[in-house]
């Protein structure tokens, strides 16, 4: 057999819309996602969407009935979210959005959040703390194999 020539131009490739998970708990591979994400996002002049996830699952069942509970979590993500898109603005993103969703962190993000704000690309942190803990990390797999876009994961 001889060997067979393979013939294709390289194409520039860049993204128009990037959304990052980032985790509640602000886990170092959920920074280092960010950070990818905001310099991509600045180079490339494109919008940023940022999203964490309200894990309602780690509330438990007592927590999860009280509406002064659910509502100081929100509020503490909202302000977390908050947070994130002034980093991202500081840096230099001008379009710069902030989602809050709430339920398992990888269904969250493709069923409804993805659609919402109809990314390219998909950047994630991979890091877990804790095996039987549900954090964006976690998710990571599921996201990469399920969202129709494409999917950065950052360690």
């Amino acid at each position: 057999m001889g060997k067979r020539e393979i013939d294709f131009d390289v194409q520039a490739m860049t993204f128009k819309k990037i959304l990052v998970a980032v985790d509640e708990d602000d886990s170092s591979s959920s920074r280092k996602a960010f950070s990818y994400a905001v310099t991509l996002a600045d180079s490339y002049h494109v919008p940023l969407g940022i999203v964490t996830i309200l894990e309602t699952r780690d509330l438990s069942i007592y927590d999860s009935l009280q509406p002064d509970v659910l509502d100081q979590r929100r509020e503490a993500m909202s302000k977390s979210i908050d947070v994130y898109v002034k980093k991202a603005q500081d840096f230099g993103v001008n379009h710069v959005d902030g989602f809050i969703g709430e339920g398992k962190p990888g269904k969250e993000i493709v069923q409804n959040i993805i659609p919402s704000f109809n990314p390219d690309l998909l950047v994630c942190g991979s890091e877990t703390k804790e095996k039987n803990s549900i954090f964006i990390g976690s998710q990571a797999s599921y996201m990469a194999q399920n969202a129709p876009c494409s999917v950065i994961v950052v360690r």
